[in-house]
């Protein structure tokens, strides 16, 4: 029996739990909580109306690691699936290693206080869940996760070597807000508004946020401007891919976004550090998180289409020379949103998860420790990714990238 607790309800919770429960072959059991249980009921009655499944729900503060653990405990789950915030994986972990469970999330860790995500401190809990004999898998969402998988599916089948790339991100979705993200808003504006990183030539270099943009045709979405910045699969790749030259993430934003956030910025509404008002400690990013709109309230009037991809230069595998490729991935907003009841950047990264822990369950990927995603066999992944709502295609293109 392969039962599985899902910790978190936005919308890439609600996404990951309604394809698991289209697969009950895989997911015999799924267990659902979060801090609001309403949250929860209201994935669980979707999932009941449209794939006529039942799932359990719980509340749980999931920074609390005594309580998480007694939840564990008492469901008894083969893994835990976080799709939480990244400020709680620590505390999933501890309480996945204190119950002796598997463990999946699709972000890396972030402290509340300071503005900056990395592998590092789950990277060392490795012993420790070796020890017990448990797995932990990082990063299996869509950047980082399935980028990753891109980049090691070249590297088996069309590349020995990747020399240079390029991960790029570009929505090409329209919700008709004057302004909201597509994904937590806290987490987005923090990470959008942090200095620029890529890999190059055995180090990072640091730029000014949103400080180099070029523009890029994209299939099925037409020409954008994207951004360069810093995105934590970055960390990982340069890791796994000791030859990689250079490394860079870019990502999309219109006009209006930029605009909006440079006004947000220089009024102080991104800030991260504590302020008085009338007497109550408030973080002004966290108020302005809770007031734009929910990205799981989105689904229904976004359109367009996402286009998500890997474009790498190195040797090839046919002995041919140095190629480039060009691997990607289209989803379309209005599509998820008839499936699951969710926009294409939650479909995006909430199928990775299903995928992710459908993997571990399965056994097609196993292991005793922390281990991300390009450690592992990148074909039964990209098998289920063409089955279960994601299909990407792979072109050769002439030349390297140069932008």
């Amino acid at each position: 029996m392969s039962k599985v607790l899902v910790i978190g309800a936005g919308g890439v919770s609600s996404v990951c739990v309604h394809k698991m429960a289209f697969n009950p072959g895989i997911f015999s059991e799924i267990h659902l909580a979060s801090r609001t249980k309403a949250k929860c009921d209201a994935i669980a009655e979707s999932v009941k109306a449209r794939c006529g499944v039942d799932v359990a729900t719980y509340a749980i503060d999931a920074e609390d690691v005594p309580a998480l653990t007694a939840l564990i405990e008492q469901i008894g789950p083969k893994l835990v699936v976080n799709l939480a915030l990244p400020y709680q994986d620590l505390t999933i972990m501890e309480a996945c290693l204190n119950a002796g469970v598997d463990y999946l999330d699709t972000a890396n860790y972030e402290p509340k206080d300071v503005a900056k995500f990395e592998y590092k401190w789950q990277w060392d809990l490795h012993d420790r869940f070796k020890e017990r004999g448990l797995m932990a898998l990082l990063g299996s969402g869509f950047d980082p996760g399935v980028t990753s998988v891109f980049a090691m599916w070249l590297k088996k089948h069309k590349l020995k070597t990747i020399r240079q790339l390029d991960i790029l991100d570009c929505n090409g979705g329209d919700h008709g807000q004057a302004f909201a993200t597509n994904f937590n808003p806290e987490i987005n504006i923090r990470e959008v508004t942090a200095n620029a990183r890529h890999w190059e030539n055995g180090q990072f270099v640091e730029t000014p946020p949103l400080s180099k943009k070029v523009a890029f045709d994209f299939d099925a979405v037409g020409p954008k401007n994207m951004y360069m910045m810093y995105h934590e699969e970055l960390e990982s790749l340069a890791r796994f891919i000791p030859e990689l030259e250079r490394g860079r993430f870019w990502m999309t934003f219109g006009d209006a976004y930029i605009n909006h956030l440079t006004v947000l910025k220089n009024v102080g509404m991104i800030g991260i550090e504590p302020i008085e008002y009338q007497g109550q400690q408030i973080v002004p990013l966290q108020f302005l998180a809770a007031v734009l709109p929910k990205p799981e309230t989105l689904g229904a009037t976004t359109k367009g289409k996402t286009n998500i991809g890997d474009i790498a230069t190195g040797e090839a595998l046919d002995g041919a020379g140095e190629k480039t490729f060009y691997i990607y991935q289209i989803c379309d907003h209005e599509d998820a949103y008839a499936e699951t009841g969710n926009q294409a950047i939650s479909y995006t990264t909430g199928v990775p998860a299903m995928i992710g822990a459908a993997m571990m369950l399965t056994g097609a990927w196993a292991g005793e420790g922390v281990f991300n995603m390009e450690q592992m066999d990148p074909d039964p992944f990209m098998d289920m990714l063409n089955k279960h709502g994601l299909p990407w295609q792979v072109k050769e293109l002439p030349a390297p990238v140069d932008f």
